[in-house]
């Protein structure tokens, strides 16, 4: 005997081995089609027949299902619940097959639109206006069904739907996957094997993979876009209150930056106060006296934390027009918060305690390095009298400079970090900065390599050092709490962001806390705040500070600066990358180049900073000098082969340079 019976929705049958009980209690052995062993309870079992060949009858009666009237059978059944057997006459006549009656329970199973379960093979009407949304709504998936395969068509053969061509952005970066156009997109991806960028790149939707990143970091990042509101903007009014009753500096100021440098944070000053000393003044932009917690500045401020820096552009933090009142540029006394600190002739600091000042300062200079780094030398130092300006100045700041980069050596050795070497590290070694210039609207891409450990370069980070040590102390001395940056010498993540004061032993000071960018950085603002209120309240900055002791608020933006510090930083990264690619295919392929193996098979591209696996380097000493070549790049996954041409004996005894720790 076989049985009729439904397992996960569907109906099946199994021949019956073995039964117990009667009725509602009866149970059967039975064995399934597929040979699997079950046991059936009568609640499961719709129908119980005889048949020879019982998975004919299954085939013969899913064909009678395909091909029965639903409508003309809803139109047959009562308003009434009835079993699929009673039907089943009304529909074939009194002589029903077996095959055509567990067909018609089969439709009836599968047609929830024209009828409902109501127990063990009965059902019931669906009623008339339900029927009519239900079939509408059929006739609606099918015509949608229809438009996904004409779109995924479209797609497929390399042309954007114009249904479609407002909807790149978000198909890429968030889409909708319940949508039409997703799904289309989607399947059109899976069928071709495409990254969904390539595919859009080959439908002429995206112009280059450079696109796809970018984007792919604004919407993570920027979401409202990368400009502000054209309505957001301070008054003269609001800044003249900001900055009113500022002293104006009795110094001449300059500033040495990159010659792309828009937002001038620091400048320094050096004036002669008597008896063979100096008065140094370390000067910063002061965005925090018209800023305030809270206001419509700050919540952008946070929202951003950081300018945002790619090769070829950047997003700023704030505004253009805080560049443009309180950026240090030159012709003009900006708003700053000024260190000032007491050197002797020989360019040691003596024993007068800083001091700290909120005022406007001229600045008369904005030197480049592009223009002054190739002049400011030994020799240049060592001249008498030298007709360029700023000789004396330089000269005393390179000495402090010396003295200071010492001081902290010799904490970094005590702490069981290696001293560093200080000057032009060799030119020939691996670590290097790079300067990337990308030509508009061509894109060609220039990468100057700049050796770390310039004159220039060193004047600056021990003066932004010293600065934001001093002002780590204060703040830690004042009992207020800001934005530390802290480092211990080994374990993973190492550096990072606290509330409380604590060593930097990669710089090898005792106090570190950033203060010396807030045009650029979040966490320079809010100790800029913090700076401030000590400033103009001494002792009782502690009830006046924006953020108290023990605030909770600042625990969580030294948490999320760190977080998208870090998010910011990698894309910065994988931009560089993608423009040694670009470098790289921009010289035309195969190109043949040399590299040098580090470890493990990785390599490093001698005249660019590009890390690139080669295998083949794999068991050959660190340093092992190659000549590759490049043979393929994908622009998209930002990766390249190469292969090795030859190698080159006595390559592995170069000296790496030396890395050294940036101000951070």
């Amino acid at each position: 005997m076989q049985l009729l019976h439904e397992e996960g929705g569907e109906l099946r049958i199994a021949t019956a081995l073995s039964s117990s009980g009667a009725g509602d209690t009866q149970s059967w052995q039975a064995s399934a089609l597929s040979g699997k062993h079950l046991k059936l309870k009568s609640k499961e079992v719709w129908l119980q027949f005889e048949a020879t060949n019982p998975q004919a009858v299954l085939e013969e009666a899913h064909g009678i299902a395909a091909t029965i009237d639903l409508q003309l059978l809803w139109d047959c059944a009562s308003d009434h619940e009835f079993a699929f057997q009673v039907i089943a006459k009304e529909y074939f006549g009194d002589t029903v097959s077996t095959p055509q009656l567990i067909g018609l329970a089969i439709a009836l199973q599968g047609a929830p639109v024209y009828f409902r379960r109501k127990g063990r093979g009965a059902f019931m009407r669906a009623p008339f206006d339900q029927l009519q949304a239900g079939l509408a709504a059929i006739e609606r998936k099918q015509r949608d069904l229809l438009q996904q395969e004409a779109w995924q068509l479209e797609l497929i053969e390399g042309k954007l739907p114009d249904a479609l061509s407002t909807q790149v952005n978000s198909l890429l970066f968030h889409p909708d996957k319940n949508s039409l156009a997703y799904k289309a997109f989607h399947g059109a991806c899976e069928q071709t094997g495409e990254h969904p960028a390539r595919l859009l790149m080959r439908c002429g939707a995206l112009d280059s993979p450079l696109s796809y990143h970018h984007g792919q970091f604004i919407q993570a990042h920027f979401p409202k876009g990368e400009g502000f509101a054209s309505d957001f903007r301070f008054t003269n009014a609001e800044y003249e209150k900001a900055i009113a009753g500022l002293p104006t500096a009795q110094v001449k100021a300059f500033s040495i930056d990159d010659a792309g440098t828009t937002e001038i944070d620091d400048a320094l000053s050096l004036s002669p106060i008597g008896n063979g000393l100096y008065r140094l003044g370390i000067h910063i932009a002061a965005p925090g006296l018209l800023i305030q917690k809270g206001d419509r500045f700050d919540q952008v401020a946070r929202e951003r934390m950081s300018t945002a820096y790619f090769p070829g552009d950047k997003i700023t933090m704030l505004p253009e027009q805080f560049v443009e009142y309180f950026s240090l540029d030159a012709g003009s006394a900006r708003p700053a918060v000024s260190l000032y600190v007491e050197i002797d002739a020989l360019g040691h600091r003596t024993q007068t305690p800083p001091q700290s000042a909120l005022e406007l300062v001229p600045i008369e200079t904005n030197l480049r390095l592009d223009d002054w780094e190739p002049l400011v030398d030994e020799a240049f130092l060592a001249q008498e009298n030298s007709s360029l300006p700023y000789h004396e100045t330089l000269n005393r700041l390179w000495v402090l400079a010396q003295n200071e980069y010492q001081k902290r050596q010799e904490q970094r050795v005590k702490d069981g970090l290696r001293a560093e070497v200080l000057g032009q590290a060799d030119p020939n070694a691996l670590i290097r900065d790079f300067n990337f210039k990308i030509t508009s609207p061509t894109n060609e891409i220039v990468i100057e390599p700049r050796i770390r450990g310039s004159i220039l370069d060193t004047i600056v980070a021990e003066c932004m050092i010293l600065c934001n040590r001093i002002w780590g102390q204060a703040l830690a001395e004042h009992g207020l709490p800001a934005l530390f940056r802290t480092q211990k010498g080994w374990g993973v993540m190492r550096t990072r962001m606290q509330t409380t004061p604590s060593p930097h032993e990669g710089l090898g000071v005792e106090f570190y806390a950033w203060c010396t960018s807030p045009l650029r950085r979040y966490a320079d603002l809010v100790n800029q705040w913090q700076l401030i209120a000590m400033i103009r309240n001494g002792v009782t900055a502690k009830m006046t500070a924006p953020f108290p002791p023990k605030d909770s608020e600042i625990m969580g933006i030294a948490a999320d600066f760190d977080a998208v510090y870090l998010q910011y930083g990698e894309y910065q990264s994988r931009m560089e990358r993608y423009w040694c690619l670009r470098w790289l295919a921009q010289a035309g392929l195969p190109h043949s180049i040399y590299a040098r193996h580090l470890k493990e098979g990785m390599a490093r591209i001698e005249p660019i900073p590009l890390h690139l696996p080669i295998p083949e380097l794999a068991g050959h000493p660190r340093l092992t000098r190659a000549k590759i070549e490049i043979m393929e790049i994908d622009l998209l996954d930002l990766t390249a082969k190469a292969r090795v041409l030859e190698l080159e004996a006595n390559s592995s005894d170069m000296s790496t340079g030396a890395e050294g720790d940036l101000p951070e």
